[in-house]
């Protein structure tokens, strides 16, 4: 077929890489533009814009869609389809119906739960049992439209936000490619009214740890903030980024640090967690028992 991709971080990419090992025709993709990165604040190419250009194709980087002059280079390519994922952009109408199959989005979760900017956070963050990837008709509404394929997979226990994004990114570019494979097949099933939920987009204020709540919202919390921002706490006056976590067998009251050989533990409501792998300030992230090696902690987090 030929496509529009459209995409932006490395989410996307091994989206792309599908569909050019499926030997579809991107007869353009379009992405965000580059921003100031490093520290020369020298502009940056993005993820699927850097991949895109090492492939040879054709990288469209508009600031907006809405004008007209955009809709018509857009309409001049005379796609049969746009893929979209993570693009970052609101697609109007006019958008929307220029491909000959219009546009066909795969959003991170297993729809209507967790429509919206971050899904996968969300889904560890309310302790989901599962998730998945949808490939969705897209439609003016946010994350709203009809539902041709759904692919649903377990959370893993103690699985961070980094290591399930990697999974579906992954589980997104089969079923594009599978979706395209079986389109004139598929049906587009309305999403249900109910089971609507909202993934909205993480707050940095969410990202400090409140060690009176329950441990396993805790180490929800932790898990599905990694690595980014990182949930994070104080101890000593220094802030420590916590990577990942999982329940504990010791004993301690909130918010007390307790060592032993299977490295960091903290007290929540309930009972501890076991901290597994954090960051302290200006050092590299690591396992607990390795930060340990050279850490003496105080006794209690704030």
């Amino acid at each position: 077929m030929r496509i529009i991709f459209m995409g932006t971080p490395d989410f996307s990419v091994p989206v792309l890489d599908a569909l050019v090992g499926a030997g579809h025709d991107i007869c353009a993709v379009y992405s965000q533009p580059p921003r100031p990165a490093g520290r020369g604040k020298k502009e940056r190419p993005g993820p699927v814009h850097a991949r895109a250009e090492t492939l040879g194709l054709t990288v469209r980087h508009p600031v907006s869609l809405k004008s007209e002059e955009a809709l018509a280079e857009y309409q001049n390519l005379k796609a049969d389809i746009a893929v979209v994922v993570a693009y970052g952009l609101i697609l109007n109408q006019a958008i929307l119906d220029a491909p000959t199959h219009g546009c066909l989005n795969i959003h991170a979760s297993l729809l209507p739960r967790w429509r919206g900017a971050a899904p996968i956070h969300r889904a560890i963050m309310a302790g989901d049992a599962d998730t998945g990837v949808c490939i969705m008709q897209m439609e003016a509404g946010l994350d709203t439209g009809p539902v041709l394929l759904r692919k649903s997979t377990p959370i893993a226990v103690g699985e961070t936000t980094g290591a399930l994004h990697d999974r579906l990114s992954a589980m997104g570019a089969t079923a594009i490619v599978e979706a395209l494979d079986k389109l004139r097949d598929l049906t587009a099933v309305p999403q249900p009214e109910d089971g609507v939920t909202y993934a909205s987009k993480i707050d940095k204020a969410e990202a400090r740890v409140d060690w009176t709540q329950p441990v396993d919202k805790v180490i929800a919390q932790i898990n599905g903030l990694s690595p980014f921002p990182g949930a994070w706490a104080q101890a000593g006056g220094e802030r420590i980024k916590f990577l990942s976590a999982s329940p504990s067998k010791i004993t301690a009251s909130v918010g007390q640090i307790i060592c032993d050989e299977d490295g960091l533990h903290v007290g929540a409501a309930g009972r501890a967690l076991r901290i597994r792998d954090l960051q302290r300030a200006g050092k590299k992230p690591s396992t607990s028992r390795d930060v340990l090696r050279g850490w003496t902690p105080p006794t209690h987090f704030d």
